[in-house]
Parts: C-alpha cells; sequence; structure tokens
C-alpha cells in the first residue's frame, strides 16, 4: 500500500488537524527567491510570508533554491512544495500547512534557471540563510575571499555559479542589462551588520565582473540589516512519524519551532516588499541594536551551553539548563558581561525570556547542531563582546571561559572521552592545532582568521583564555566551571564589601 503525501489535493482533509492555506495557491507570483532553503527559512521568513499572502496580497509567493543538496527540493516537490510546520512548547503542539514556497529548485543540476527566477521582473527580493560560511568571506575582517574555489569558479563561470554572492551578482547583470530595477538583497543570516557586509561582498565580487555593475548595484541596489530569531532544531524521524500519525498523511521534511519568533527589519528596499510589519515584523530604521543583543545575548549564550554542554555529555540544550552550575554561568555571562555593550531596550526582561526558551524540554535542540563551524561563528557570538570589554577595561572571566570550552571541545571528545567528528570549513586547521604536542592555546589563538591580530596579542585575554583552558583539560569542564562560579561569587562579595 503507497503511503499518502501531504499535497494540495488533500488539502482540506487534513483542514482538521492543521491551519491550511485559505488562498488560491494557483493564483501566488513569484516575489521572492530565497537562497538556502533550509528549516530555518520554513519555519521563519517563509511562515511571516505565509500571514502576508493569507492577508491577500498574492505578489510575494518563495521560489526555494538549495545551494547544494538534493534533500529539502526532493523532500517537497511532491507535496506541491507545502510542508507542515509544528509548534511547540512543554503544553501543547499546534501545526500549520505553510504554501508560500511555489517552487523549490536546486541549483547545481540547473543554475541557468535559479539567475532565471532571480531576473524574473516579478522577483523583487532576495533573501539568504546559508550560514556564516556561505558568504565565503574571511570572518574576522569581513573581507571576500578572491581565492575561495567558489569565488574562482563563479568569476569564471557567470553563467553556472555555485555560491550565494555568484548568483546575487550574475543575477543583477542579468538585470541591469534588461533594464530592470534591481532586488533587494535580504541577509537572514548571524553575520555583524548582515546587510552590510552582505552589501560589501556582493560589491568586492562585482567590481572583478565589471565596474559600471558595482557602480549600479552600489547607487541603485539595497541590502537592509536585519536580525532574526527563532530556535528550530533539527528534524528527527520521530518527528516525522508523529506528524503523519496527527495528519494521516506523510510529510517528508516538516519543520519543528518554539512559539516564539521576532524578525527586525531596516526600511531600506530597492522596490516593492510585503506588508509584513502587518503580520508581526518589526521594520526600523536601525537594525543594529536588535541584531547585537540577539548575537551576544542568545548566539553566545547558545555556543557556549553547547561547547561546555558537549565536554560535559550533555546532548540538548535544555538538558544543559538542568545542570548545577551551567544555567547560573549563563545567566551570569548575559547580565554582567554582555548586557553592559549593548543597547537595546529591555535586556532585563529579554534575558529571563531567553533562559525560558532555552528550558523548552519539547524542541530538544541537539547541541552538535550548535557546535557546527564554530571558526565562522566565534568573531560575532562571543569574540565581539570581549573586544567591546576590554576597550572599556571590564572583566571578560565568563567570556573567556565560554571560548576556552571551544578551544577544548577542538580536541574531539567529551571529558569522558567520547569522541565526536568536527563539521567546520577550518577542521582540519582547527584539529592540528587542538591536539599538537605543545602549546595548544597559542597554536589556537595564531588562528587569524577567527581571532585576528589583535586578541592574540593582548595580554588580559591570552592569559584569562590560558588559565581556563588549563583547568577544563585537567580538571574537568564541571569541575572547573563549580571553581570559576566560587571565584566569581566571593569576587562579587569582595566588591559589595568594598562598595559599603
Amino acid at each position: 500500500m503507497s503511503k499518502q503525501f501531504i499535497n494540495d489535493k488533500n488539502l482540506q482533509q487534513l483542514a482538521v488537524h492543521a491551519a491550511i492555506p485559505g488562498y488560491d495557491r494557483s493564483q501566488v507570483a513569484p516575489g521572492i527567491v530565497h537562497l538556502g532553503l533550509g528549516a530555518f527559512h520554513r519555519a521563519h521568513q517563509a511562515a511571516y510570508t505565509e500571514a502576508v499572502l493569507a492577508s491577500g496580497d498574492l505578489r510575494w509567493g518563495i521560489v526555494g533554491v538549495s545551494l547544494r543538496q538534493a534533500d529539502t527540493r526532493n523532500a517537497l516537490a511532491p507535496q506541491d512544495q507545502l510542508y507542515t510546520l509544528a509548534i511547540r512548547s512543554e503544553q501543547e503542539e499546534r501545526l500549520q500547512l505553510i504554501g508560500a514556497l511555489v517552487k523549490s529548485l536546486l541549483a547545481p543540476e540547473d543554475p541557468a534557471a535559479v539567475l532565471a527566477a532571480m531576473a524574473d521582473p516579478r522577483c523583487h527580493i532576495v533573501s539568504l540563510t546559508v550560514t556564516e560560511k556561505g558568504y565565503c568571506h574571511d570572518p574576522a575582517s569581513r573581507a571576500l575571499l578572491l581565492d575561495h574555489p567558489d569565488i574562482v569558479h563563479d568569476l569564471a563561470r557567470p553563467d553556472s555559479p555555485r555560491s550565494a554572492l555568484g548568483f546575487i551578482v550574475h543575477a543583477l547583470a542579468l538585470r541591469k542589462q534588461a533594464d530592470i530595477a534591481p532586488f533587494t538583497v535580504l541577509s537572514c543570516d548571524n553575520l555583524p551588520s548582515n546587510g552590510d557586509t552582505t552589501r560589501g561582498l556582493v560589491l568586492a565580487f562585482a567590481e572583478k565582473v565589471d565596474i559600471s555593475l558595482a557602480v549600479w548595484i552600489a547607487e541603485k541596489g539595497a541590502f537592509p540589516n536585519a536580525m532574526v530569531d527563532r530556535i528550530v532544531p533539527k528534524t528527527t524521524d520521530t518527528d516525522r512519524e508523529h506528524i503523519a500519525s496527527v495528519l494521516g498523511a506523510e510529510d517528508a521534511w516538516p519543520v519543528m519551532t518554539e512559539a516564539f519568533t521576532q524578525w527586525v527589519i531596516e526600511d531600506k528596499f530597492a522596490g516593492p516588499r510585503p506588508a509584513w510589519e502587518r503580520v508581526g515584523v518589526t521594520i526600523v530604521s536601525d537594525a543594529q541594536p536588535y541584531e547585537h543583543a540577539k548575537l551576544r545575548m542568545l548566539n553566545g549564550s547558545h555556543s557556549s551551553l553547547a561547547y561546555l554542554g558537549i565536554l560535559m555529555g550533555y546532548a540538548t540544550v535544555d538538558q544543559t539548563m538542568q545542570d548545577v552550575y551551567l544555567p547560573q554561568f549563563i545567566s551570569g555571562m548575559m547580565a554582567q558581561e554582555i548586557a553592559p555593550t549593548l543597547s537595546r531596550p529591555g535586556l532585563d526582561a529579554y534575558r529571563t525570556e531567553l533562559l525560558q526558551r532555552f528550558r523548552n524540554p519539547a524542541l530538544k535542540h541537539q547541541l552538535h547542531q550548535i557546535a557546527m563551524d564554530g571558526s565562522q561563528k566565534m568573531p560575532q557570538r562571543l569574540l565581539g563582546t570581549i573586544r567591546a570589554r576590554l576597550a572599556a577595561g571590564l572583566g571578560i572571566e565568563r567570556l573567556c571561559f565560554a571560548v576556552a570550552g571551544w578551544l577544548r571541545y577542538l580536541a574531539g571528545a567529551t571529558d569522558a572521552g567520547a569522541a565526536y567528528e568536527l563539521s567546520d570549513p577550518l577542521a582540519v586547521t582547527l584539529k592540528t592545532a587542538a591536539t599538537a604536542p605543545s602549546d595548544r592555546v597559542q597554536a589556537l589563538l595564531n588562528i587569524t582568521a577567527v581571532f585576528g591580530s589583535d586578541l592574540p596579542a593582548d595580554r588580559r585575554f591570552v592569559e584569562s583564555i590560558g588559565r581556563h583552558y588549563r583547568r577544563i583539560s585537567e580538571l574537568g569542564t564541571a569541575t572547573a566551571l563549580q571553581q570559576l562560579s566560587a571565584e566569581l561569587a566571593e569576587l562579587a562579595g569582595m566588591e559589595a564589601e568594598h562598595a559599603r
């Protein structure tokens, strides 16, 4: 007996179990091309856009593009691009079928189709969730890596790009040739000033193609900065089985997420855009305060929990929040070392909200998922905060403990000796340094793509990292964390006594 999958034909019968699109999907125009068709986009930007379509504005269907693997396209195409969004809390689960995706393309299979979709006059926005490593840049300096294999290929082969930057620039060139206004490039990745960063990389690439193209993009294009926030764990086979049992139909790739969601975008667009502000998006003149708070408070804390938690033998974020010392450590780091570097209003409430989200047992957010690509994430998640604290002459002990945890994680085994594989663009370089016969800390700090040249030259930073690294390596993460907690408590007591 063949399996029944969700599709347009059985939407009405699925409405008994889930919210379904209430608009005519056949009338939706492809107004957005999204590069990086992963779970986060489908739980976040596509969900907001679904609400816009439901309001009656059908100009904003999404053409999703997978830049590497066929798995998402292969899962969604037989389902008429429909998928289930499962919103989970400790108390309940709500299901919604998302219909905003009108087509899914696989870039390596048909790059011309991707370029055509981006050059279509109906396309006004090209958005991205390609992860930090997808920008082919040096995370420390934010410069384009002209020797990156994908960039070298894309400059030579404008008809068949591989990278997001290659597709953007060559599609913009097609629009310029056809006298079509440029689309807005909307980065939704966790990069510092992601719009400004993307603009700089696009212009650097375009200058190598045609200087007049770079000038046209600079004058007429738009790259708004944006902040995105929603926790989206990796979908498991258990999730698929559960969704099928509820719907009575298979979904090859449902997406799990939390109830919380936030999207802040600068109001800087090159042309029309969806009325996202009517469905919960915050449109602002300056996204930086929100972006810094999210990168440093949420992402910095997530990475810290991931590396320290893995070393201690935990598997998910909610498990780390049941530890004796980790919740106190993370709360203290956010309140005392991260928050003073930020200007977003309501930081105390934001911290409380984050700690509650981390405790959500329904998500089962895997630590190894968060730990991936640390070399690309550390500069903006933790090192930027450390630089701000150093410049102000403020303490950095918790932040450095978290960074030392990452350095110890790079050795590839937990405190109990359980091995795991590193998933990182610099995996070979990192593991070689992390297992060097002597002075591993210095070998790691000498990786300028991560630490730049300033931090390895800062005595306070180097000494703090070295001290915490030795403790974690010699005593184990739990004991080292216990000692740090005791020292910080004693220091706080001394400061309070001095203040009196």
